[in-house]
């Protein structure tokens, strides 16, 4: 399995085309060694993943495709991006899997950081915001809405902000939260912000640019579903009791927005 990353120089924008895939290699006898490689075809994952496959069977998933559709894909992630809304903080940082047909997987490292309810997204940024003063504080916003509104009794949205993440070779668990977060969250005027965590996780994205409401936040998460089923990988067990959606940009920031929904994938139903 490979990742690619290929910066267009030569236009004024300076496009990244992103690519993932497998190579598959035809062997034959002989060489140094014994075995030599006589041949090898490339596979993407954009473009070549049979529908309703096994994951875990490179062999059986990637299909050939025309040479034009591969064309169509390069020259699609070239196109301007016009005017970009920039992001509120710098950004979580993750390890790309995969660039499928529609969504990326990522894998995130332990985060921790400090969450809270919200009535009104601008109420929580500005709730975090105050809280984190000094704390450096890194994109995106995270929240999670629950598909209960037609309950007497539905739950509580939150917005969470990652404060810090685990460095290679840290482990896989969420690192200890700052100190400063420690000693203010739950007391006083900071009752309502608590300290949260995860460990390393794999989580398909699906970007949206629509303003993030709740139809259309449901609507892209339900697709990328779809994009999962298809592609034979398994959300989390309970995950569909919610929506997780992302913000990156600042609250009335102008510009093209980014905005994702995750949802976590369930460990060994991945080929990661």
């Amino acid at each position: 399995r490979w990742p690619l990353r290929v910066t267009a120089k030569i236009l004024p924008w300076k496009p990244e085309a992103v690519f993932s895939g497998v190579s598959v290699y035809k062997l034959a006898p002989g060489g140094k060694e014994g075995i030599t490689i006589v041949g090898q075809t490339d596979y993407w994952d954009s473009i070549n993943i049979k529908e309703g496959t096994d994951p875990s069977v490179p062999q059986m998933q990637y299909q050939k495709v025309d040479k034009s559709i591969a064309v169509q894909d390069f020259l699609g992630q070239l196109k301007p991006d016009g005017f970009l809304a920039p992001t509120a903080a710098p950004e979580l940082p993750y390890l790309l899997l995969r660039r499928g047909d529609g969504y990326e997987l990522r894998k995130y490292p332990g985060v921790v950081g400090i969450e809270t309810p919200y009535t009104r997204r601008d109420f929580g940024f500005g709730s975090l915001g105050a809280f984190a003063n000094g704390m450096n504080p890194l994109a995106p916003s995270i929240m999670k809405v629950y598909n209960d509104e037609d309950s007497d009794e539905p739950k509580d949205k939150t917005m969470m902000w990652p404060l810090q993440f685990s460095n290679p070779g840290e482990g896989t668990e969420a690192p200890s939260p700052p100190a400063a977060a420690v000693e203010k969250a739950g007391d006083g005027q900071w009752k309502s912000i608590s300290i949260a965590s995860a460990p390393e996780r794999i989580i398909a994205i699906r970007t949206f640019e629509d303003a993030a409401m709740g139809p259309v936040v449901r609507n892209a998460d339900r697709e990328l579903r779809v994009m999962l089923k298809r592609d034979g990988l398994t959300p989390l067990s309970g995950s569909e009791e919610f929506v997780t959606f992302c913000q990156y940009d600042a609250v009335h920031s102008m510009g093209k927005r980014r905005s994702e929904v995750w949802i976590e994938l369930e460990d060994g139903c991945h080929p990661f």
